[in-house]
């Protein structure tokens, strides 16, 4: 599997720079579904050149966003920043908005892993006539504390609600072996996330109601040995999707071929992109 180049452009949205890297139509193709990639917190888009290669391989053309504060997007994160999920949520638009030469005429599915998962879903949630077609989220969940196997549960609200308190109390989260730098804003709301096992409110609207609400045909994939967000975290995300047809499936590591792990999966992932072409081509 060749690596591909990809162009990097950029979205202006509310005085941040959002990073955005689109990659060449797979060879011979015109009209391939579009695969936009939300990645994880403190993930570069740039991390996801395997699988981008891979999704083009199966034959979809792809795009990658940074997250804001991450990669090639500003603003570093200070603690001047105030921004949280709602911010996210709003580039996620600008972005598809950005895009909308290139996604005419073809489908559109929005991909998301980790937080970048999160994002998507109150994406769709909050904003109708999103024009996009489906939703794919790979090791995503939501991460309740209550939900995680054994042990293991008593362990994650400690440290959620640890991590959240020194970002208040610093005004901005240093990445100290997790998540890399982050504002303040967006730690609370995945803090609350694992407290209480709910999306936050944004902006004065109720997200639980609006993710009831969603109608969007989801393709939700756990991993196997994923430290983060095991099978039960998006089994309990998948319980909120309740108008929405959502195939739920897990990505094993005898399918992958290969040890992989909640970042890992991206570098054995053909058999996982080549189940997402097959999503995007049925929606």
């Amino acid at each position: 599997m060749a690596t591909v180049e990809y162009r990097q452009e950029f979205v202006e949205v509310d005085g941040a720079r959002i990073g955005l890297q689109v990659y060449p139509e797979p060879d011979g193709v015109t009209d391939a579904p579009l695969v936009l990639i939300v990645p994880a917190m403190g993930v570069r888009a740039r991390y996801y050149r395997p699988f981008a290669a891979a999704l083009r391989d199966a034959g979809l053309t792809v795009a990658v966003a940074d997250l804001r504060g991450t990669g090639e997007s500003t603003p570093t994160p200070s603690r001047a920043c105030r921004y949280g999920y709602a911010e996210l949520v709003a580039d996620i638009g600008a972005v598809l908005a950005a895009l909308k030469p290139l996604r005419d005429g073809r489908r559109t599915v929005l991909l998301g892993h980790s937080l970048g998962g999160q994002a998507a879903v109150l994406h769709l949630a909050l904003h109708e006539g999103h024009d996009v077609d489906g939703l794919a989220l790979i090791a995503v969940g939501l991460p309740w504390w209550r939900r995680y196997p054994g042990l293991r549960r008593y362990g994650v609200l400690p440290y959620t609600q640890g991590i959240a308190t020194v970002a208040r109390l610093l005004g901005v989260w240093p990445g100290w072996g997790f998540g890399g730098r982050q504002a303040r804003g967006v730690i609370r709301d995945w803090a609350h996330t694992a407290r209480t096992g709910r999306f936050p409110h944004l902006d004065g609207v109720d997200s639980e109601a609006a993710v009831r609400r969603i109608g969007t045909p989801v393709l939700a994939v756990s991993l196997d040995h994923d430290q983060y967000t095991p099978h039960e975290t998006l089994d309990h995300l998948c319980g909120k999707l309740v108008a929405a047809p959502v195939a739920r499936e897990r990505y094993t590591t005898a399918e992958a071929g290969a040890p992989m792990d909640h970042f890992t999966w991206v570098r054995a992932s053909a058999p996982l992109a080549r189940r997402v072409a097959r999503f995007a081509t049925e929606v």
